[in-house]
């Protein structure tokens, strides 16, 4: 780990002594300058990690320095040197952005703790704006990827949400679609980004703990409620929270996140106080919500409340040339993590991962990549190496009779949307899948035949 490096900007040349002798014995890298003009430049050639910044200097006075150096760091942590008679400018100074100001004479070894303490927070600010760059950096736009039409539409469609003040986002589509890292990238994209992203899975606990995870609980609220919790929404405020697989979210919860979305207070379980918090909401299901709302297991209010912003997820399947995509990107990652010399793939399993329909989506593609560049014999990964279901059972075109008189297309079209409704019980997810179009697709379908 680096030496913190101090920059001391004092004209009186025994304080600037005394001070960088002192602070040279504490093991940090020291510079001095007499003048705010050279501190300055000095700034421009190298980062510190704290400035002693004297108040009345030669050329300039400290809060003309201080703003100069705002503009050329923002994290950088400035303590002000102050006789007695300058305290309420020193004051003046912590309002522009000065950490702390300390008074002449020193008591060295109080000086010593305040520099300490300042040094650990440019550390903090610092490690936060690195983490803040690999989240954006792991999970940008960038990151999903596809070239397909859906999954442009939805890139623009996650960027404006990201950079909007949506409060409450509904993300839909089949497990392995990548609703985990959509979500991300709207949080990390967004002006949300340094505050925390919490996530949980509304199938993975109990109803009664994950109503504690979600409100937290006060001491005593339940037999193991040992000490007062927050929980996440609490946890996150100012952030993001991400509830997975909230259609399988208990009734009498779902009554509480209601409440909590209108309302933008909660309670915690036992609690008797309404906490408000700023928090915005991404909820994410691969349940079929209007089937859930009409046997009972989901509340149309709450559906109503989430789905102000729906992003539907398109399946892997119907991103065509995005399989093969995804597969080169795949083939890459794992072969330098894994250091295996794989170059591709060859035209023979383009086809095969083509034919196939990836119930499992991108995370079922994902494990079929890397266990082929792990077992794979040679530089190119041919069909045999791909362990994969059976291929789509509909490959092969369905053969139809046309009538010696003809008949019309739509007439054709119409017949096969009804067929695929009443095969699916008016499922239209279900029905767009057997007809290999999209939700949208099928609906504007079924608007042009009068079926909606």
């Amino acid at each position: 780990m680096s030496k913190p490096r101090i920059l001391i900007i004092e004209d009186e040349k025994l304080i600037r002594w005394s001070l960088r002798q002192r602070f040279q014995e504490e093991g940090y890298l020291v510079e001095d300058a007499e003048t705010g003009g050279d501190g300055l430049a000095r700034m421009s050639r190298a980062t510190f990690d704290l400035v002693m910044l004297d108040y009345k200097l030669p050329d300039l006075t400290g809060l003309e320095v201080l703003r100069k150096i705002r503009d050329q760091d923002q994290e950088v942590v400035v303590l002000i040197m102050t006789a007695f008679s300058n305290v309420e400018n020193a004051v003046e100074a912590m309002r522009l952005g000065a950490y702390d100001y300390v008074s002449k004479p020193f008591k060295m070894d109080a000086l010593l703790v305040t520099v300490h303490k300042a040094l650990e927070t440019t550390r903090l600010k610092r490690e936060v704006r690195d983490l803040r760059a690999q989240m954006q950096q792991r999970f940008g736009f960038d990151r999903i990827l596809g070239q397909c039409p859906a999954m442009v539409k939805l890139f623009e469609l996650i960027r404006d949400v990201a950079g909007s003040g949506a409060s409450t986002v509904f993300l839909r589509g089949e497990s392995g679609t990548g609703k985990d890292l959509v979500a991300k990238a709207i949080h990390y994209n967004s002006d949300r980004a340094a505050r925390p992203f919490m996530n949980i899975t509304c199938t993975a606990i109990t109803e009664s703990l994950l109503e504690s995870e979600l409100f937290g609980h006060e001491r005593g609220a339940f037999t193991d409620a040992k000490q007062q919790k927050k929980g996440l929404l609490e946890l996150s405020d100012g952030g993001t929270v991400f509830l997975d697989e909230v259609g399988d979210m208990p009734p009498p919860l779902q009554a509480k996140l209601l409440r909590f979305l209108e309302e933008k207070t909660f309670r915690r379980v036992g609690g008797v106080q309404d906490i408000e918090v700023d928090v915005r909401v991404i909820a994410a299901t691969n349940r079929d919500v209007h089937k859930l709302i009409e046997e009972g297991a989901f509340r149309e209010d709450l559906y109503y409340r989430l789905n102000i912003i729906p992003i539907e997820l398109p399946p892997l399947r119907d991103r065509g040339d995005d399989i093969r995509l995804l597969a080169e990107y795949f083939i890459d990652v794992f072969s330098r993590e894994f250091r295996r010399r794989v170059s591709g793939l060859t035209p023979a399993a383009v086809e095969k991962l083509l034919a196939y329909n990836w119930p499992g989506n991108v995370r079922e593609l994902r494990n079929t990549m890397e266990r082929a560049v792990l077992l794979v014999k040679q530089d190119h990964i041919g069909p045999d190496d791909l362990v994969t279901g059976r291929p789509r059972p509909d490959q092969a075109a369905p053969v139809i009779e046309l009538p010696p008189g003809g008949i019309s297309l739509q007439t054709v079209e119409e017949q096969l949307v009804r067929q695929a409704l009443a095969l699916t019980n008016n499922n239209q997810t279900k029905a767009a899948r057997l007809l290999h179009l999209s939700r949208d697709q099928l609906r504007y379908r079924m608007e042009r035949y009068g079926l909606l």
